[in-house]
């Protein structure tokens, strides 16, 4: 294992960004429908959350453990942890799954005849990012992995 000095500071960075993702689907939970309303989460979640359903947590908490598991992917493929199961293979998927996920408001904006929200376009400009870090990253580390 290496030090964070010796560290891939992309898939370093890749790391605290699905960590933070978590963390503000956690703060979802802790803060109620206003933080799901905030961060588009879609009127019937927030509802759901208003009527104290258990749904919206249970579909959070899910959604924060996969970023959770990205995040160790991602420090694995840094070297600060030890390999994980199918490293490459992982960390590969994690990236197609942000950068398609970042594309994929072009179709959806096609499709909606251009009537897509806000949320889509920010949430994919962030996937985008985030899924260009990882990227960065794995390039850099692939023939180790």
């Amino acid at each position: 294992m290496l030090t964070l000095g010796e560290a891939n500071t992309f898939l370093l960075a890749a790391a605290a960004l699905d960590a933070l993702a978590a963390l503000l689907h956690l703060g979802c939970i802790a803060f109620g429908a206003s933080w799901y309303r905030f961060f588009g989460a879609g009127e019937r979640m927030v509802q759901m959350a208003e009527a104290g359903s258990r749904y919206p947590t249970l579909v959070t908490l899910a959604i924060a453990a996969v970023l959770t598991t990205w995040s160790l992917y991602a420090l694995s493929g840094a070297g600060v942890l030890p390999r994980l199961p199918l490293l490459k293979f992982g960390l590969s998927a994690i990236t197609s799954i942000y950068l398609l996920r970042g594309a994929a408001v072009l179709p959806l904006a096609l499709w909606a005849g251009g009537r897509t929200t806000a949320f889509w376009w920010w949430s994919s400009a962030i996937c985008l990012g985030i899924g260009t870090v990882h990227l960065l990253g794995v390039r850099q580390v692939w023939s180790q992995l």
